[in-house]
């Protein structure tokens, strides 16, 4: 597909903005440093193996020795990335990351050494890490550095490094090889992944260096040749969460081409029963190492098999709101490489930190407003305000990455009401109330086990929620966990009649026909009829409950309803009876531990949208849950008045306005 299709004159002047940004800040675009943004600088370099926020929060104790524990996380955005980086590894090196030591004898060069081809320099990332007790200058390609007394710099090194006047050996940076040629074919774009024997990756000329929240270098496409060492290496092709993967190692001739065809295996077929998996939040640019163009999310999309893909204009933490020009551009329409099976759109993520994040679906044209709150500006309107013009635009809104503590279905509601800005989705239980939300993100980045405890504490006070799922992968990004996997990850399944288009896909959604997983493969029934569908029965009448499930990373299989668990077992088919003596719910959820299939750091999961069970023409509202609901409105409006910023009376004002409304739609549901 030529340039000028994925690329409009508006698109590609915003993404050259994008490479300017980078270039001169790093990979925090020169964002105001918000705790996420002092983060991005780090992850790009920890990963699940080290522990930022451990670090994170002792510098930040450091800073502010006053301060109680748990008000710390409100200073992470001033702590220093790269000392939090060295205090982070406790010594040890990473592929992308070398650590000069700075001793009081001398300098020290630790290196995981990288396999090198071709005569051109070899360029990094170097860690100085001082043990000196006075600042030290370091000359890095000939522009000096200096380190603070047992401090810490990140810089990039390609050819010199000189300390105390001494140049320093690099040698063990890397190593030179032979390179040789590999072509890799599957006859179908899918999910490729080449490694050499110490882990490294290697790709296409032009594909950014890209790795999972498994550490996994991969790339998209089909019939693709790359340069790789004369050397032993293997290669894994996969495509989504349908599909088996497939591997062979084989060495390479130097100077010769090596052919690999290789294709993965279907584990099941979606979309030929009528069910189509949608990342309901993407990024193409969101700061990172390499901005990212419209041909890049093309191909994931079809590496991945995506039917549906999402990708969301955003703030991070000023005015700027990236991606808005491809969004303006193509708002209403699919996108080019869109047909008959994939379909891409462009929607919105609107942006609160106190009151959470929304996403928007199938818009028409773009908003007036996508965000509230930051960089000094008021929390307000309320979120209520966005979700509503949203909604006339024609998209389908969900709150995504909801709840970041892990939690369960009994704890109280100020378990995720206890500090300032965490972007937790805090004003979703009055939006539901009210009918201005149509989904949740169940399926998240963050804690599923939370989410889906709200989750249900919602729909069993009476909120009809779809569920959904949105993995907020950011392909502007190349190394930073979850953010870095490939769109898809996570997917929301919704059962579309006929054709697939941004409209039938909505309605499905809408219907609550879906469930969302990690990779298992979850079908539910009641008396034959499956999610979002609701029977209407007499007190007493008896509902036969059926589940399977496909995935080998499934370990456990739950039927549950409003009042709890109704029967667990392993996976593959699970049933129960049950006697409906008073309005309820049945959802389903499947759960597993740390899984190559999945990207989740907690492993597998599963969960679909209810089936209700109404009873003489009553819905489930639940007097617990309508209680919970309640306490948490209370308690949001203390932490609103705590934490939130305003400009006049009247903003609050609104604000406590909307959780009066909601109030008062629980309390008429605690009227028999």
């Amino acid at each position: 597909m030529c340039d000028d299709v994925l690329l409009p004159p508006a698109v590609a002047a915003a993404l050259a903005e994008y490479r300017a940004l980078r270039n001169a800040y790093d990979v925090r675009w020169g964002e105001p440093p918000l705790s996420y943004v002092v983060q991005a600088r780090a992850t790009v370099f920890l990963d699940n193996r080290y522990g930022y926020w451990a670090a994170g929060l002792r510098q930040a104790a450091e800073l502010h020795p006053e301060t109680a524990e748990e008000d710390l996380e409100d200073h992470l955005g001033e702590v220093d990335p790269d000392r939090v980086v060295r205090d982070a590894l406790d010594g040890d090196v990473l592929d992308n990351l070398a650590a000069l030591r700075l001793t009081p004898e001398g300098t020290r060069l630790a290196a995981d050494t990288r396999v090198v081809l071709g005569d051109g320099p070899f360029r990094t990332a170097l860690l100085l890490d001082s043990g000196r007790d006075e600042p030290v200058t370091v000359v890095v390609d000939g522009v000096p550095y200096e380190v603070g007394p047992r401090g810490a710099k990140i810089v990039e090194v390609a050819e010199s490094v000189v300390v105390d006047g001494r140049p320093v050996d690099l040698s063990p940076l890397s190593r030179r090889a032979e390179p040789a040629t590999l072509r890799v074919r599957a006859g179908f774009p899918c999910r490729w992944s080449v490694t050499g024997a110490n882990g490294q990756g290697w790709y296409p000329d032009g594909a950014p260096p890209k790795r999972d929240a498994h550490r996994r270098p991969y790339f998209h496409g089909d019939d693709l040749v790359l340069t790789v060492p004369a050397e032993p290496v293997t290669v894994t092709v996969t495509r989504g969460m349908e599909y088996t993967s497939a591997e062979i190692a084989l060495t390479p001739e130097a100077g010769a081409e090596s052919l690999v065809e290789l294709a993965p295996e279907r584990l099941y077929n979606a979309a030929a029963r009528g069910w189509y998996g949608g990342d309901l939040h993407v990024h193409l640019n969101w700061m990172g190492e390499e901005p990212a163009a419209p041909a890049l999310a093309a191909a994931a999309q079809h590496g991945e098999d995506l039917h549906v893909l999402n990708l969301v204009a955003g703030n991070v933490s000023g005015e700027r709101v990236y991606d808005v020009e491809a969004l303006e551009h193509w708002a209403g329409e699919d996108l080019p490489w869109s047909d008959e099976r994939h379909l891409a759109r462009l929607g919105v993520e609107y942006r609160n930190d106190v009151l959470g994040h929304c996403t928007a679906f199938g818009l028409r044209e773009p908003p007036g407003r996508y965000h509230t709150g930051f960089h000094g500006t008021a929390d307000w309107p309320p979120n209520s305000v966005a979700l509503a013009e949203l909604r006339e635009l024609g998209g389908v809104t969900s709150y995504g990455h909801p709840f970041h503590t892990p939690f369960g279905d009994d704890d109280p509601p100020d378990v995720v009401l206890d500090r300032g800005r965490s972007c937790a989705a805090r004003e979703i239980v009055a939006d539901a109330a009210l009918g201005l939300i149509d989904t949740l993100d169940v399926l998240n980045h963050s804690s599923i086990a939370g989410t889906a405890a709200v989750y249900r504490r919602l729909i069993g006070a009476g909120n009809r929620l779809a569920v959904t799922a949105g993995t907020d992968a950011v392909l502007s990004f190349c190394r930073r966990g979850t953010a870095s996997s490939p769109p898809g990850w996570e997917r929301v399944y919704a059962n579309v009649a006929g054709p697939l288009t941004a409209e039938a896909y909505a309605e499905a959604i809408l219907l609550g026909r879906t469930f969302a997983t990690t990779g298992p493969w979850l079908e539910l029934t009641v008396n034959g009829h499956g999610p979002g569908e609701t029977l209407e029965l007499a007190p007493g009448q008896r509902v036969e409950v059926t589940l399977s499930s496909v995935g080998p990373e499934v370990e456990t299989l739950e039927l549950r309803t409003a009042d709890g668990v109704l029967a667990q077992g392993p996976p593959g088919r699970l049933t129960a009876s049950l006697a409906v003596d008073r309005p309820t719910y049945v959802v389903a959820v499947a759960s597993g531990g740390p899984h190559p299939r999945s990207m989740h750091r907690t492993g597998a999961h599963a969960h679909t949208s209810p089936v209700y069970l109404d009873v003489a023409g009553s819905h489930v509202a639940r007097r617990e849950d309508v209680l919970w609901c309640l306490a948490w409105l209370d308690r949001l409006e203390v932490l609103l008045r705590r934490f939130g910023t305003f400009e006049a009376p009247e903003q609050l004002e609104d604000h406590l306005e909307l959780y009066a409304r909601a109030r008062e739609v629980y309390r008429r549901r605690l009227t028999p």
